[in-house]
């Protein structure tokens, strides 16, 4: 049976609120509408983007084996640890002691974790391997360049 050991753990999520400012209007992906005066409140992007604060994480996205999933490289994870992870999540599992980014695919007692790039392959647990499922990915934030 392989052992898994984690040198540095993540830092769960602060309480403390993360404001932002929130227009009112929706902007169009489609045909553009026309422009309307713009409003706007404060939101709290902790309450938008967390349920369970001490239970969450962030990390930062390497690679690109989850990019049909809209999951990019430089890309940040919101990671909830609290969510118990069923079929179809995506998942931050730790596998041979290394984090990665996949779909939890559970079928007739199987379990897999799927790449969403058909140039990468699923990762199928061999006799003795230990896969653990850390948490499952509830959000990412991306950063365009500008």
């Amino acid at each position: 049976m392989t052992s898994i050991v984690i040198t540095t753990q993540p830092v769960p999520i602060s309480d403390a609120p993360l404001l932002a400012v929130l227009l009112r209007n929706r902007v169009c992906a489609g045909f553009p509408s026309p422009a309307e005066d713009l409003g706007a409140q404060r939101i709290d992007l902790t309450q938008v983007l967390i349920t369970h604060p001490q239970a969450t994480y962030c990390i930062r996205v390497s690679g690109h084996s989850m990019v049909e999933a809209g999951i990019f490289d430089n890309d940040i994870l919101v990671v909830d640890r609290a969510i118990k992870p069923r079929h179809g999540h995506i998942v931050v599992a730790i596998v041979d002691g290394n984090f990665t980014v996949k779909q939890l695919h559970q079928r007739q007692g199987r379990t897999k974790l799927k790449a969403a790039n058909p140039t990468f392959p699923d990762i199928v647990p061999k006799e003795g391997q230990m896969i653990e499922v850390w948490g499952v990915v509830t959000s990412t934030i991306k950063q365009f360049k500008v």
